[in-house]
């Protein structure tokens, strides 16, 4: 299921007590370039949540070029209301530039990161080899 807002698209797909959410923009590359966009993206990704009554969360990057502080902010206040919820949050696909920039900002704990949903799921990092 595709849910979309004026600058956020969300492709939905529901698994065993979890949500897969792959996000990108309309045009299906995100480039961060438009920071009140990216301001509304928690809101819009905790909506939902909500609507599917399930607070874990795997979030699909693979569309996501780059993480501008904005986002990362955003991911990492998402992450908190949802934890609040007994949830989690897990994000997967991330390109090595995400990668980095997470590892920059010292959060890959909180963010954890995998490879692909399978491992996000199982819960295999994607910097430790199984």
């Amino acid at each position: 299921m595709i849910q979309s807002t004026r600058a956020w698209e969300f492709v939905v797909d529901r698994g065993p007590d979890c949500l897969f959410v792959r996000i990108r923009t309309p045009d299906r590359r995100f480039r961060g370039s438009d920071v009140r966009a990216i301001t509304k993206v928690a809101d819009e990704i905790w909506s939902i949540l909500s609507k599917h009554f399930v607070y874990r969360l795997v979030l699909e990057m693979q569309d996501v070029d780059r993480l501008p502080i904005p986002l990362i902010e955003q991911l990492v206040m998402l992450k908190e209301r949802i934890q609040e919820h007994g949830g989690m949050l897990r994000l997967c696909g991330l390109s090595d530039t995400c990668q980095k920039a997470i590892h920059a900002y010292r959060l890959p704990d909180g963010l954890p990161f995998y490879q692909d949903r399978t491992d996000a799921v199982v819960g295999h990092h994607a910097s430790h080899p199984r």
